[in-house]
């Protein structure tokens, strides 16, 4: 997995973090294939959630839900961010559907309903651990999904969407990388508007 070494960025692992950490374990523990959050984003501290949809297919091992990855929905949620000057320590990414449901060498498949409601009613434990977010971006149809569960449990929060930051989806039309930045520009007005 290709990984930043320079995390003098990170969040200190605190109480909250921990507790962030252990909500993933339990997931895991439960029988889930859970990937880690990326120690180089802001973690439990984040002001900012992009939430996308599932973990895709590849190898099991350690995975990581990062910008860092080499797939090219990282890259272009990299470089969309970038252009947004959204720093990298008031983000945390996720997926609507946390753990991975692809069988070990299978291909991308699109997720089956009971995955999305499963994915959705571990949605609001998630969000009480994330106390200094400002701001929700929903990325695709899927995450799009999460909006009433996000309202109903961060009433306080804005909610924003755009197109899923996939190639097979920013490529369909330049519409869609505009509509993507669009979104990220809000988002950044929001985290600038003081507290």
């Amino acid at each position: 997995m290709n990984r930043e070494t320079d995390l003098s960025h990170a969040v200190p692992l605190d109480d909250t973090q921990r507790r962030l950490e252990a909500w993933r374990r339990a997931l895991a523990d439960s029988g889930r294939r859970m990937p880690r959050f990326d120690a180089a984003d802001g973690g439990a501290a984040a002001r900012m959630l992009v939430l996308l949809e599932t973990p895709g297919p590849g190898d099991d091992a350690e995975r990581t839900v990062s910008r860092d990855n080499p797939t090219g929905t990282a890259r272009n949620l990299t470089r969309f961010l970038a252009d947004a000057r959204i720093a990298r320590c008031d983000t945390v990414l996720w997926n609507t559907v946390p753990w991975i449901v692809h069988e070990s060498g299978a291909r991308n498949r699109p997720l089956r309903r009971g995955e999305i409601r499963e994915g959705l009613s571990v949605l609001p434990d998630w969000l009480v651990l994330l106390p200094r977010l400002r701001v929700v971006v929903l990325a695709g149809r899927v995450a799009r999904e999460a909006a009433p569960v996000i309202a109903a449990h961060r009433p306080e929060l804005p909610i924003l969407s755009m197109p899923h930051p996939s190639p097979t989806i920013v490529c369909t039309s330049p519409a869609i990388p505009a509509a993507i930045m669009t979104t990220l520009w809000q988002a950044a007005a929001i985290l600038d508007t003081p507290d």
